[in-house]
């Protein structure tokens, strides 16, 4: 992809409205131009998800679902695996961007791998309880997120993984040995991304310490693409539920 393919990305990013009468038809509305060229600019800007799913340890004959999976592009990071699962679902609300992932499950010969297109804050596999659910820079995309976290603890088994990888801000007086962030970055970065619907919380971190019992935990900073100087904040977590 090339420089006309990311000027429709910042597009998409920071000039298009969002327009639905639900989350649903926003998410449809803001995906469904970019769908094509998703991948190639997230890479840029998505940082960590490579440590996240390295970390993650799913059984043979398990179950993964990959909440927000949208393109499907986060199975390549489990890709040697993904033939020693029982099932894999990759789970997420635009039609526009499964169809993509549709296309990468054909291509790859995954006939374990199957696409939902439901809410993460109440759908339940039929098949039953999973080893693992993770979350790529989808937590900050759900309104309800702390619906789709408990929704995940709910379906997982005891003992189950959950990896999160995503944006962030830190809390005004953070606990422990939680990083703070100045003013500037818990003002801003909410304030840019609001426009796309996304919604770096100052809560996810702490929740996610108290529903789960912590495997792993990173924070950092990326470099956003064209963007000189800016380095927005993200947190790696993996964690086991408790038994």
């Amino acid at each position: 992809m090339g420089v006309l393919a990311d000027l429709k990305i910042l597009y998409h990013l920071t000039l298009k409205p969002v327009r639905g009468k639900d989350h649903a038809a926003r998410m449809e509305n803001f995906y469904s131009g970019q769908a094509d060229a998703y991948d190639d600019f997230r890479k840029r800007l998505l940082k960590g998800r490579q440590e996240m799913y390295s970390a993650v340890q799913i059984p043979d004959g398990g179950t993964w679902l990959d909440m927000g999976g949208g393109t499907g592009s986060n199975l390549d990071y489990l890709a040697d695996r993904i033939g020693k699962l029982s099932k894999v679902y990759v789970l997420d609300l635009s039609h526009s961007l499964l169809e993509v992932a549709k296309k990468r499950i054909a291509t790859r010969g995954w006939s374990n791998v199957e696409t939902i297109e439901a809410d993460a804050t109440s759908f339940q596999p039929a098949s039953g309880p999973v080893d693992v659910v993770t979350f790529s820079y989808s937590l900050t995309m759900i309104p309800d997120w702390f619906g789709a976290i408990e929704n995940a603890l709910a379906m997982l088994k005891p003992g189950g993984t959950i990896g999160v990888v995503d944006f962030y801000v830190s809390r005004k007086f953070p606990a422990g040995n939680l990083k703070k962030h100045r003013w500037l970055t818990r003002t801003f970065w909410p304030t840019w991304f609001g426009f796309d619907n996304v919604f770096p919380s100052p809560d996810h971190v702490p929740f996610l310490h108290r529903h789960f019992e912590p495997l792993r935990f990173e924070e950092h900073r990326a470099k956003v693409p064209y963007i000189p100087f800016a380095r927005t904040p993200y947190y790696v977590f993996v964690g086991r539920k408790r038994t």
